[in-house]
């Protein structure tokens, strides 16, 4: 990975916005600095390189959640949200919503640094991927389709069910990796590019909202199973086309 990423860092307090413009700048990569989210839509618009967006949660005007949904909404870059301390149902929210990593506030910036790089390994990592896996852009399994060019969910009636990015992520790695016994740890690394905090359930809210949509029974999953100790697996087999 070139040492010349191109970052974009949003925050309203442009004594933190300036100290990481300048300590990213520092170690080799490229720095676009906006204070609020009119100016990182207009930032967006103007850089199609924009490889990844440091986002604080909280500003005036639209907020850090807000901004996250629209940077989905347009397969944007992976995003990094900084959060304040406590604000953890606001951080799962963030990472459901699509968000790569979170970093609570105050933190140093060589930690948020080496987060960087890491999302920024693991992105490089997952579109290698899904490039490899284009070919095959209808999965069936079970009474469903998951069609990864709309990234949408069809029934065998041909009923579109729609899938938020972090539904279509998770699903997406169970469909990938079929009757195996994927962990929390790996579910939280592929769907959301970062290690796994002490603790972190927002996988168990992902697959529990995932099943809603897929299983006959939600309250006695048979397609998605818990499997204790270990994590969740999808038990159907999955076929292309």
């Amino acid at each position: 990975m070139e040492n010349n990423e191109h970052i974009l860092v949003v925050d309203d307090h442009h004594e933190i916005r300036d100290l990481l413009g300048q300590y990213l700048s520092r170690h080799g990569m490229r720095v676009t600095l906006a204070m609020d989210g009119v100016s990182m839509r207009e930032a967006l618009n103007e850089h199609d390189d924009i490889n990844l967006i440091v986002l604080d949660l909280m500003m005036p005007g639209e907020d850090g959640l807000s901004l996250c949904r629209h940077v989905r909404s347009i397969d944007g870059p992976p995003i990094i949200m900084l959060t304040a301390m406590g604000e953890e149902a606001d951080r799962i929210v963030g990472l459901e919503m699509g968000a790569d990593d979170y970093i609570s506030k105050p933190f140093s910036p060589r930690e948020l640094l080496a987060r960087i790089k890491a999302v920024l390994r693991r992105s490089s990592r997952s579109s290698q991927k899904e490039e490899s896996s284009e070919d095959s852009d209808r999965l069936r399994f079970d009474r469903w389709v998951l069609d990864n060019n709309l990234r949408q969910l069809e029934d065998d009636s041909e009923l579109v069910i729609p899938l938020s990015t972090a539904e279509y992520r998770l699903l997406s790695a169970f469909t990938n990796n079929p009757r195996r016994v994927l962990s929390r740890d790996q579910l939280l690394d592929i769907t959301q590019g970062r290690e796994a905090m002490p603790f972190d359930r927002s996988i168990d809210n992902q697959v529990s909202r995932l099943r809603k949509k897929v299983e006959v029974d939600p309250k006695n999953p048979t397609l998605i199973k818990t499997v204790w100790g270990g994590g969740y697996m999808l038990t159907a087999e999955v076929v292309a086309g």
